[in-house]
């Protein structure tokens, strides 16, 4: 670009100094000036090169006002450079400072977040911990209510076979007294009533260790999340103690970004809380269960001994009905021992008295025999002749009289043998009843087990 002669700005501009108090004016440019003033000083003037050989050609010398301008606007540049660059200095120091408190507060926002994090995670461990105490607690007294179920099932054993065993006892009896009394009554019903209950007991058994499975399966549910929570817990204290002066810091960029599969604060306490509410839930089942274990196993040893007692008590009724018959038919049976006796030696004197009839049979016949041979008119019907007639016919009827009465005296005989072998069978018979009921399924019932035992204690 051409360059304005040094006539435009005058050669009369005093010269201001370089440095002052106060920033000089800024400087006019030549574009600024007047176009005559412009053009004038390009024709006219102590320096114009009018009439010269390089006329039309520029020096390359500045001109003073030239220098002046360029002085000017380096100081200008240099001044608003400085002011720029203290105002700079002064926006980064300000910028430092806020960027350092701001930073300085998130980290001690972070730290509270993370402490108040650390105590809502205190909070659920210790409401898990306490819930895995209670279930493994509660888990223990129900394998202790299941053990005592197993005993009592064992323990009904011993019942069940002393009932079979008195049942087929008993079917040795001899008739009559293989019949349907209320002992055998009172022994199915107690057979009856031990395979209720030893159903009841595995039924109740099955679902102990049911319940006890669940009692795990909870507890290790929220063991695994107490597990968790220790975890995390150590990773946030962790954190929590870092520091600008901590020595085990380092830049992780990627770690900025939000996981896919991370819960929200809300769905991490429902979690906890569901897993709480829910072996909450299975303790109290487990609770409920224990109660109604021991209702039953109380039931249970009440009812079977309520049982033996009535069968004990059918067989002591039955047993004092055996011994009053029994001895009642030993009774009789002496008095038809004495009557047999009585009978025999009854039998003995009739025939000694029809024996006895046989020398007065003998002296009557005789002597009608021998007046038989009276010779003529001697043959006589005399009163000796009639009287001699009457005592044969009335010894005659005498001795069919007592062989009449020696035949029922015989058949009297015979029927108290019969009795007395009737009698003595009958007492056979109710002595091996006596034996059975007494010897054999008595002594047999001590065995059965106490209340304590049938509850399943040892």
């Amino acid at each position: 670009a051409a360059r304005p002669s040094a006539a435009m700005a005058g050669p009369e501009a005093p010269a201001r100094p370089l440095l002052t108090a106060e920033p000089p004016p800024p400087p006019v440019p030549i574009s600024a000036l007047p176009p005559k003033v412009y053009e004038a000083a390009l024709k006219t003037g102590p320096d114009s090169s009018s009439g010269l050989a390089t006329a039309g050609f520029r020096s390359a010398k500045y001109l003073p006002p030239e220098w002046h301008q360029s002085n000017y606007c380096q100081y200008h540049r240099a001044f608003a450079s400085c002011q720029e660059a203290e105002r700079n200095r002064d926006e980064a120091k300000e910028l430092c400072e806020r960027t350092a408190a701001a930073a300085q507060r998130a980290q001690q926002d972070s730290t509270a977040a993370l402490g108040q994090r650390l105590q809502d995670i205190h909070f659920w461990k210790g409401e898990l911990q306490k819930e895995i105490e209670d279930l493994d607690a509660e888990t223990g007294l129900l394998a202790a209510q299941k053990l005592r179920l197993e005993r009592a099932l064992d323990a009904t054993e011993v019942p069940y076979s002393i009932a079979t065993d008195n049942l087929q006892c008993r079917e040795r009896r001899q008739p009559p007294d293989l019949v349907c009394d209320e002992v055998e009554r009172e022994l199915l019903k107690e057979a009856e009533l031990i395979r209720n209950i030893q159903e009841l007991l595995k039924r109740t058994l099955m679902q102990a260790s049911n319940q006890m499975r669940l009692n795990r399966d909870h507890k290790e549910i929220c063991e695994m999340d107490w597990s968790d929570k220790v975890e995390t817990y150590n990773i946030d204290d962790k954190c929590g103690r870092y520091n600008n002066q901590s020595t085990n810091i380092q830049f992780h960029p990627s770690s900025v970004k939000f996981e896919e599969s991370a819960s929200t604060p809300e769905t991490w306490a429902k979690f906890s809380h569901d897993n709480i509410y829910k072996a909450e839930r299975e303790k109290q089942a487990s609770i409920n269960l224990r109660a109604l274990v021991d209702n039953i196993l109380h039931d249970v040893s009440e009812d079977l001994r309520m049982q033996c007692a009535a069968v004990n008590e059918a067989f002591a009724k039955h047993l004092e009905e055996l011994d009053d018959t029994k001895h009642k038919l030993e009774h009789h049976l002496k008095k038809t021992l004495k009557e047999i006796g009585d009978q025999e030696a009854n039998i003995a004197a009739l025939k000694q008295a029809i024996k006895d009839k046989e020398a007065p049979m003998k002296v009557a016949q005789t002597r009608l025999y021998d007046r038989s041979f009276r010779p003529n008119v001697e043959l006589c019907r005399d009163a000796a002749q009639f009287r001699l007639i009457n005592e044969v016919e009335e010894l005659t009827e005498s001795i069919e009289s007592l062989k009449k009465k020696l035949l029922e005296a015989e058949q009297s005989l015979r029927n108290l043998e019969d009795t007395r072998m009737n009698l003595e069978k009958e007492i056979a018979v109710k002595t091996n009843s006596i034996f059975i009921d007494r010897q054999k399924c008595l002594a047999h019932r001590t065995r059965y087990p106490s209340t304590l035992k049938l509850a399943g204690y040892q």
